[in-house]
């Protein structure tokens, strides 16, 4: 489907971030431009180090823009007030990859799921409907409401922190959530499990997913459309058969080359052979 058919929802003109002064000044997002549709699933993909982080931070007003502008569902974006900003967020949402670090270390998981149903005008409601609701968002990602009621979320493993955070989005039911690395501090299975639930929130609600990610076969597996970025520039953009079938960039060559390929053989010489990655990649994917 054809950009032209769907809608804007969050889009960067020249979006910069600069941090410090003089000789010490880091240019850490470097005049970007982007456009993410909604009902998208988008990946930007990098090394640490390549401004990814920094721009999701600007994205949901954590950072301030040093220059350029943001626009959100078609209007530049104004959170110049602690009101502006908590409309904003109504919107655009995130996951982080540390799961223990993203909640209050007091606040009972009833609260952070009240604070949810509130947060999308759900105050006045009846008790007992606000409970049907967050058992509800619990049972959507496998969790029962009322083993977790009255704990707190340093008692529930990093799997289940990272579900109750999806819990979070069920109920908030924002346009756009940026996914920070949401998988990488779990186990492999609870990882599926995530990336499979993420996709079945996509479809439900039709909300607009950004992945930051520094994994390829990730961004290939769950991406419409992929940003490659390195120190704070994108070097290309297209839809996942583009970027990985055929890169355009050194940078995206080296990233691709560097996806493990399991029936490579293992060679510790310097002068080790380059892997064809295009056939090998594919291959992988597909199989």
């Amino acid at each position: 489907m054809g950009n032209e058919n769907r809608e804007l929802c969050l889009s960067g003109k020249g979006v910069t971030k600069v941090f410090g002064f003089g000789n010490r000044k880091t240019l850490a997002v470097d005049n970007v431009d982007f456009e993410f549709y909604s009902g998208d699933l988008i990946s930007i993909v990098g090394e640490s180090g390549s401004g990814k982080t920094t721009l999701i931070k600007m994205l949901l007003g954590l950072t301030s823009v040093t220059a350029g502008e943001i626009s959100f569902m078609g209007q530049k974006r104004d959170i110049g007030t602690h009101r502006k900003k908590k409309e904003y967020w109504r919107g655009i949402q995130a996951i982080f990859q540390d799961p223990y670090s993203s909640y209050n270390t007091f606040s009972k998981i009833d609260s952070v799921l009240l604070d949810c149903i509130h947060m999308r005008g759900g105050r006045g409601l009846p008790r007992d409907q606000k409970i049907e609701m967050m058992r509800e968002a619990c049972s959507f990602v496998n969790l029962k409401f009322d083993e977790m009621t009255n704990k707190y979320p340093f008692e529930l493993s990093g799997g289940q922190m990272q579900r109750l955070m999806i819990a979070r989005i069920f109920l908030l039911k924002p346009k756009i959530l940026l996914a920070d690395e949401p998988t990488s501090m779990i186990d492999a299975c609870s990882r599926a499990t995530i990336l499979d639930m993420l996709l079945k929130l996509r479809d439900e609600i039709g909300m607009t997913i950004i992945f930051i990610t520094h994994d390829m076969g990730l961004a290939y597996y769950v991406s419409d459309t992929v940003y490659i970025m390195e120190k704070g520039k994108f070097v290309e953009h297209g839809s996942a058969d583009e970027i990985i079938l055929n890169p355009k960039a050194d940078y995206t060559v080296q990233l691709l080359n560097d996806v493990p390929k399991i029936h490579d053989p293992w060679e510790f010489s310097r002068n080790r052979r380059e892997p064809d990655w295009t056939e090998d990649f594919a291959g992988e994917l597909s199989g």
